[in-house]
């Protein structure tokens, strides 16, 4: 079974410095019939305005992963990260006993767009970490790249949680297929673009969430970037 999920129809919060759409219940917007897909919790599609951020505050327990689509966002940690992620890149932070940490777009004339992610992990109290990855788009391209798994495996970023990350880019008559247990769940994020997934049709924002499914086919792109989900019930 595929069910769609309407850009229009996610969450938004307006703050000015900072303007999210909410995928699923978030902060101030509460829907009880969308607290998540298995263990993923939050999808923000957040944009911060130039010179501003978000200050320093804290996390516990949760997997926490950052796919920037333009600008830069400043990354910084109480366990001694320092960073830019930029376009192409992946950040995991695993905030275990707890973490505190700032995102910040330095930029001064730049709106950093990017994907906050939420996952919840396979167990509590473990050791704050962080780790972070470029994926080239040629790596991407046509294809479904992975760039999170609970082993670290193909040079993805490991996340300690039951999902599986995978980002494409598709156009024209590129096309890729994914083989999905059907005693799991998938999720698809189009973060741009058009696409279709097992025959529906995408638009930018929209998600399909599928239970039940044995295979995901992406194809009829347009300028498309996706993220997809494997995830445990």
């Amino acid at each position: 079974m595929l069910t769609l999920r309407k850009a229009q129809d996610r969450g938004y919060a307006d703050h000015g410095w900072l303007k999210s759409y909410h995928s699923f219940s978030f902060a101030d917007y509460f829907d009880p019939a969308h607290m998540g897909v298995g263990n993923l919790r939050v999808i923000n599609e957040d944009r911060i305005a130039p010179g501003t951020g978000f200050g320093t505050h804290s996390h516990r327990d949760m997997e926490i992963v950052s796919y920037v689509l333009e600008g830069a966002v400043g990354h910084k940690d109480s366990i001694g990260n320092g960073a830019s992620i930029v376009p192409g890149e992946v950040q995991r932070m695993s905030a275990g006993t707890g973490i505190a940490h700032s995102e910040y777009n330095h930029a001064a004339d730049q709106t950093t767009h990017f994907l906050q992610i939420w996952l919840l992990p396979d167990r509590k109290g473990i050791t704050p970490s962080y780790e972070q990855k470029a994926f080239a788009d040629v790596e991407k391209r046509g294809r479904l790249r992975l760039v999170a798994s609970p082993d670290g495996r193909d040079g993805s970023v490991t996340i300690h949680a039951d999902a599986s990350m995978y980002a494409g880019l598709f156009g024209n008559d590129e096309r890729a297929e994914l083989a999905l247990d059907p005693k799991r769940l998938a999720y698809v994020q189009l973060v741009r673009g058009t696409l279709y997934a097992n025959g529906q049709a995408l638009e930018a924002g929209d998600a399909a969430h599928l239970d039940g499914e044995s295979r995901l086919v992406l194809d009829h792109g347009r300028d498309a970037e996706v993220i997809v989900f494997d995830l445990a019930r």
